[in-house]
């Protein structure tokens, strides 16, 4: 039985609410922690997902009876886990508005992707969708480096579009995971525990390790897999089940939205001029592309 337009409607808020946090969970970790190497950031991105996956663990069980999906399923989770290595690494780079609105560019990378590999060709629409958010990205780079925010916003800016790539490349074979068999909790919990699996033993490639933080940042770590990685990616996941994808991730665009808007609350964070206009350029570029993809 198909829920109600309020119903899906009150779930995608919550998602947009969560996966919001996600980036001022991040800067708080690394204020509490006062270390923002990439070990840390590793860290950050690996518990986020460990602690997930353990949120799922009570029942899980390998799901033999689809196994077809399962390495789409283990591959998704292998992109995942990159995407969270990039995103969050971003964040000790540019700023909260920059790398949010540069890693929701996914539909744009969708777009290329699915005509690479799936040979889902764009309308004109999609390509005049992506022209322009191209155009908004390199806004948003250029305004950066004129000092928007951040220790080192070109690379946190180029590490964010790594994110976006990553996260499409997630999206594809995900869909293609649960097309082959899998429930959508099946294919989650898969996922997770793949990006945790490939996140885990990273720090301690880099220097760094799991012990020696404060109570407050592994409280932090516990909030970003319950608000933005369960609360959020499984508010989602659920809705792309009753709703068209291309609704859920017109949803997703408004992840800048809250995040900055958080930011500004929470650290007092305001963008310059350029940047936001770069940002608003990107969204609505990245939704025209969307748009455009509509069958």
């Amino acid at each position: 039985m198909r829920p109600s337009g309020l119903k899906i409607a009150a779930v995608l808020l919550l998602g947009i609410l969560a996966i919001s946090f996600g980036s001022i969970l991040v800067r708080l970790a690394l204020a509490a922690s006062g270390d923002r190497s990439l070990a840390f950031s590793l860290v950050m991105s690996a518990g986020r997902m460990g602690l997930a996956a353990l949120l799922l663990a009570p029942g899980w069980r390998i799901p033999l009876g689809n196994r077809a999906g399962v390495p789409w399923a283990v591959a998704a989770g292998v992109f995942l886990a990159l995407h969270f290595a990039f995103w969050i690494t971003s964040l000790s780079y540019t700023s909260v508005a920059a790398s949010t609105a540069l890693v929701t560019t996914n539909p744009v990378w969708v777009t290329f992707l699915g005509w690479l590999f799936f040979r889902e060709r764009p309308s004109s629409l999609t390509l005049l969708g992506v022209g322009v958010a191209l155009l908004g990205g390199l806004l948003i780079g250029l305004g950066d480096a004129a000092g928007g925010g951040g220790t080192n916003p070109l690379l946190g800016d180029l590490l964010a579009v790594l994110g976006a790539v990553a996260a499409s490349l997630y999206f594809l074979l995900g869909r293609e995971a649960q097309r082959r068999g899998l429930s959508i909790l099946e294919y989650v919990r898969v996922a997770y525990t793949a990006a945790a699996l490939v996140l885990l033993p990273l720090p301690y490639l880099f220097g760094g390790g799991y012990g020696g933080y404060g109570l407050e940042v592994y409280g932090y770590l516990l909030l970003m897999a319950l608000l933005p990685q369960l609360v959020g990616h499984t508010s989602f996941n659920w809705a792309t089940r009753h709703i068209p994808p291309v609704l859920v991730t017109l949803a997703i665009l408004f992840e800048p939205v809250g995040a900055s808007l958080l930011a500004f609350l929470l650290f007092g964070e305001l963008p310059g001029t350029q940047v936001l206009l770069g940002a608003l350029v990107l969204l609505l570029g990245v939704a025209l592309a969307v748009l455009g993809g509509r069958r």
